[in-house]
């Protein structure tokens, strides 16, 4: 009886098998046949291949929300150099809340030279080239974003030429924390102090023929350092033509999360716009002399993270690969075999042309005579 069952379910399982066999003896192979598998093979493996290189891939996803934290502090990192000496200079920060955060809360002042060391020199020529690169190629910030904390260090690197000459320059560097709402960060003539309404500047016991505000920014980022992170004003360079000019930034600060399989941090992105002109007040022109830069906080903030293709995908998409190619290239060889036949079948009947025999009275047949034995002898 459990025989009898056993092979009731084989029987059923049998009629339900989608995969039926065909007996070996039944196949005919063919040279086109062949030829079409070979095709179809080496598609098969080249965009396996391919698919195997996207599978490895990763890609980076933007996210945004609204920015809920105003409270916690902003901290900007500085590294600018002056071409002027330390002790003619100033830098310190004020907010929209008229707090001021003055330099010795952070930055050091060191004299330099000013011109740069042949190495340092093609660092910045590079990084230079990079920024071109990145302002036409915006998906080269992705590949930034994912070799952060692999790539080498973007700051300058230290003087390989022990110069001998003698300071002409101040560089200042280091970081300040402020207050998540508007402020200008600048550097002009003479030490800050306090004020009542503000600050001021000790800038009467420094004489106007000294002033030069040519300065190069070898980096400038808000939030958490990150190295390997490019910003845009890194490697900037500006020449003053005149004694009295005024160079103005004005940076849009956007708060940004960012997640990738080697770090998680949160830094700032941020777009410039720089402007700069001479101050003179008999041409309308007025101000004060020096580096500005104005910064606004967006109330946007973006989130990237590194995503990559799941297992279960790349299997979805591979078998779709070989299913369809297998698919594609029989219905394209069935059809090549119809039409071949069909030329092939028209080509052999008009090479048979029909022959006239004349019949004992006196009409035409446009048959084919029949072929029998008799006439064969």
């Amino acid at each position: 009886m459990r025989r009898l069952n056993r092979k009731k379910t084989l029987n059923l399982m049998k009629e339900l098998d989608a995969f039926p066999k065909v007996p070996e003896s039944y196949v005919e192979t063919s040279a086109s046949g062949g030829t079409v598998s070979l095709i179809a093979f080496t598609t098969i493996a080249f965009l396996t291949i391919m698919e195997f290189m996207v599978y490895r891939d990763t890609w980076m996803k933007y996210e945004y929300e609204v920015d809920k934290d105003f409270t916690s502090k902003l901290r900007i990192n500085i590294d600018i150099t002056v071409a002027m000496r330390c002790q003619y200079v100033g830098a310190d920060v004020l907010d929209l809340a008229e707090t001021m955060v003055a330099s010795a809360d952070g930055l050091i002042y060191e004299p330099v030279v000013f011109d740069l060391s042949p190495q340092q020199k093609e660092w910045q020529r590079m990084l230079q080239l990079i920024q071109n690169r990145l302002q036409e190629e915006h998906s080269l910030q992705d590949v930034i974003f994912k070799s952060a904390f692999k790539s080498a260090s973007t700051a300058l690197p230290p003087r390989e030429d022990n110069s001998l000459q003698s300071p002409d320059a101040c560089r200042i560097h280091g970081h300040l924390y402020v207050n998540k709402v508007a402020g200008n960060f600048h550097i002009t003539v003479g030490k800050a102090i306090p004020h009542p309404r503000g600050h001021a500047h000790l800038a009467a016991l420094v004489s106007h023929e000294s002033y030069n505000f040519s300065h190069r920014i070898d980096h400038l980022s808000f939030g958490e350092l990150i190295p390997g992170i490019i910003n845009p004003l890194d490697g900037t360079e500006k020449i003053a033509s005149d004694h009295n000019q005024m160079f103005q930034y004005f940076i849009t600060v956007v708060p940004t999360k960012l997640h990738t399989y080697k770090i998680s941090a949160e830094t700032h992105q941020f777009s410039v716009t720089e402007r700069e002109r001479v101050i003179n007040h008999a041409a309308g022109s007025h101000g004060v002399s020096g580096i500005f830069m104005k910064y606004d906080i967006s109330s946007l903030m973006v989130t990237v993270t590194e995503e990559h293709m799941p297992f279960w995908q790349f299997l979805v998409r591979l078998c779709g690969i070989i299913g369809g190619i297998f698919s594609t290239t029989g219905i394209l060889h069935g059809f090549g075999r119809f039409v071949a036949e069909v030329i092939f079948c028209r080509f052999r009947l008009g090479s048979y042309r029909s022959t006239s025999v004349t019949l004992p009275d006196g009409h035409t047949s446009n048959h084919l005579p029949l072929i029998t034995d008799n006439s064969t002898h």
